[in-house]
């Protein structure tokens, strides 16, 4: 009987070992750049597998219960925008979602998943391994070889890519590569606002708690938590109007309807005397990781027991059927911050500041768009350097894809807030329409890589910022244009060559980057851009900075090309639906000007580097 039992043993732990499924690519993390990632590739047609610890899809807006969107209102780019639609869909409006003075658009998380779960059940090649935790990752010899554990089961499965959506990088780490984490020090990134010294503080996380109001009368307050000392939120209500940074106000029922949510709930991830909670949990074992979250988890029990009992909120109790968890709370804390590895580049200040201006045009290879400014959170950490991020200004931003791949692997990518980005930009990287983007961009750049049989570094960049936009992504974050316009493709890639330029605004929490596509054009402006990528007018001092016209544009692009004629130019300009009242000295705006660029010179496809300058 026991040389049975030992056989039947064997059998069954060859056959998981034997019996491993290939994919194309595997995703290790559902959460929201996982998530994006996986329905993004499973869409072009890789078989793709994402490995996911809890039942639900979508991290951090939905696990962690963070449904209330931090920027790029005006950015509905890729699947962010796609997210969006279906919660507008669910609510019956936008205004429907702009219950909260936090957002424009928030949301109960179950519906969040709901809705990322549907997007995933209708991609054929997707598939989702929910509760399965990711034991080992090796590569060799062009292959990934991963195994996890699922119901009690090991589980092996290989693909040539993989993406690291984890949510503190603990894929990559696991394999050997170099990250860093914490603060950086000034002068390793070049940023002035920066620490002098480097240190390994991380951004508070946040244990959010959903709130559900169960009417005037109704007394859900939950029993008194040990440790419970009112004085520890005693400045809770006093913040800064949501409009200004300068107008402290004392109100308790702003600080509650902050992450007011549809149907009553309330999104608790208040930062000032609030839940943020300070722990590095990012090198600790997963042990002391799981004590860890449970101070986190008491420290938002507290708060929840001081808005109930010392604010007289009585009737607000937590949400018992928004997470299936026994205690009612969200399944995972919210992660600001992770290691951040080495990538082909290196997105820090200068590139988001001024990206016209930096030392590489970085912004040329970008694949994600972002709008919110840089926000930290370091005050339940009394020993985090002070730094004034008020003053740390800056325009809507694009990522670069550089910064998914790592400098010294050939087949990881990486996602979530891993990315190769410094501690400062993280702050504005972080947010959630950005790590749906970056999991957007991984995941085409995953199928390209796979289908292709390519290293990453060997992708070419601007296929995957065209299947972006044919995935109604944006590249460029410029806010005056939306994928539905016509144009929207031709003024996003010169956008992206740089020949016409943006003007970035630091504005409020949603900063700016317009490209104005009505402007006139002027001689100038275009042949300082043209000269970049063609030769030809090195010496060309005929460029003035008159408005420019019909016929002098025809005169430069004859220039580059010599075969093209005033016929063909006024043939080209009807097949793409231009207005035509094209006379010789008609002025053309940006708009017009880049339908004809794209159409007659198509500089987006002249190859680039990963620093942006022409190959």
């Amino acid at each position: 009987m026991k040389f049975k039992l030992m056989f039947f043993l064997a059998m069954v732990i060859g056959q998981s070992l034997i019996a491993q499924e290939k994919f194309d690519l595997i995703i290790i993390g559902g959460g929201a750049s996982g998530t994006a990632a996986g329905i993004t590739a499973g869409r072009m047609g890789a078989k793709t597998l994402i490995v996911e610890s809890t039942p639900w899809l979508g991290g951090m807006l939905t696990s962690a219960g963070v449904s209330a969107i931090d920027g790029n209102h005006r950015l509905p780019s890729g699947i962010w925008g796609e997210f969006r639609d279906s919660l507008v869909a669910h609510y019956g409006s936008q205004q429907a979602m702009a219950t909260g003075w936090v957002s424009n658009t928030l949301f109960e998380p179950h519906v969040g998943n709901e809705i990322f779960q549907s997007i995933s059940q209708s991609v054929s090649s997707l598939t989702v391994s929910f509760q399965s935790e990711w034991k080992e990752a090796k590569y060799s010899e062009g292959i990934w070889n991963i195994t996890f554990h699922k119901d009690g089961k090991i589980i092996n499965v290989s693909a040539p890519i993989l993406i690291d959506a984890t949510e503190m990088g603990d894929v990559a780490a696991s394999v050997g590569l170099p990250y860093r984490l914490g603060m950086d020090a000034r002068d390793e990134v070049g940023e002035e606002f920066a620490p002098e010294i480097s240190n390994d503080i991380i951004q508070d996380l946040t244990y959010v708690v959903t709130l559900q109001d169960f009417g005037m009368g109704s007394d859900k307050t939950i029993p008194r938590p040990e440790n419970y000392d009112p004085a520890e939120f005693a400045c809770a209500c006093a913040h800064a109007d949501p409009i200004s940074d300068n107008d402290p106000t004392l109100d308790c029922g702003k600080m509650i309807d902050y992450g007011k949510l549809p149907n009553g709930k309330y999104m608790i991830n208040w930062p000032n005397c609030g839940n943020d909670y300070y722990v590095n949990l990012v090198e600790l074992s997963p042990e002391e990781r799981e004590i860890e979250l449970e101070k986190a988890k008491q420290a938002s029990l507290r708060f929840v027991y001081y808005i109930q009992h010392e604010l007289g909120y009585k009737n607000l109790g937590i949400a018992e059927e928004e997470f299936p968890t026994e205690d009612h709370l969200p399944m995972i804390p919210y992660h600001r911050e992770s290691r951040r590895f080495h990538g082909l580049v290196d997105f820090t200040l200068p590139f988001v500041r001024t990206p016209y201006e930096a030392q590489s045009p970085l912004y040329r290879t970008g694949v994600v768009v972002g709008d919110y400014t840089i926000d930290h959170h370091h005050k339940k950490n009394l020993d985090a350097p002070a730094i004034d991020f008020i003053k740390i200004r800056v325009p809507s931003y694009n990522v670069p894809l550089g910064a998914l791949i790592p400098a010294n692997h050939p087949a990881l990518i990486l996602a979530e807030k891993s990315i190769s980005v410094s501690n400062i930009v993280n702050g504005a990287s972080r947010l959630q329409p950005v790590v749906l983007g970056i999991g957007q961009a991984a995941g085409v750049l995953g199928a390209l890589a796979s289908s292709k049989k390519l290293p990453l570094d060997q992708v070419s960049i601007r296929d995957v910022q065209q299947i972006l936009l044919d995935q109604k992504g944006f590249i460029m974050p410029f806010l005056d244009m939306n994928p539905t316009d016509k144009h929207f493709q031709a003024m996003q890639k010169i956008g992206a060559t740089g020949i016409l330029k943006g003007e970035g605004v630091p504005y409020l929490w949603a900063n700016q980057t317009w490209f104005y596509p009505e402007r006139l054009v002027t001689e100038y402006e275009l042949v300082s851009g043209l000269k970049t990528y063609y030769s030809q007018l090195d010496g060309n001092w005929g460029a003035s900075g008159d408005y420019l016209t019909l016929e002098k544009l025809e005169q430069f692009l004859k220039i580059i090309d010599p075969k093209l004629t005033w016929e063909g130019l006024l043939k080209i300009a009807d097949s793409e639906g231009l207005v035509i009242d094209f006379s010789a000295d008609r002025k053309l705006t940006r708009e017009e000007v880049s339908v004809l660029l794209d159409s007659i010179l198509d500089p987006f496809s002249i190859p680039i580097d990963w620093d942006g300058s022409i190959k």
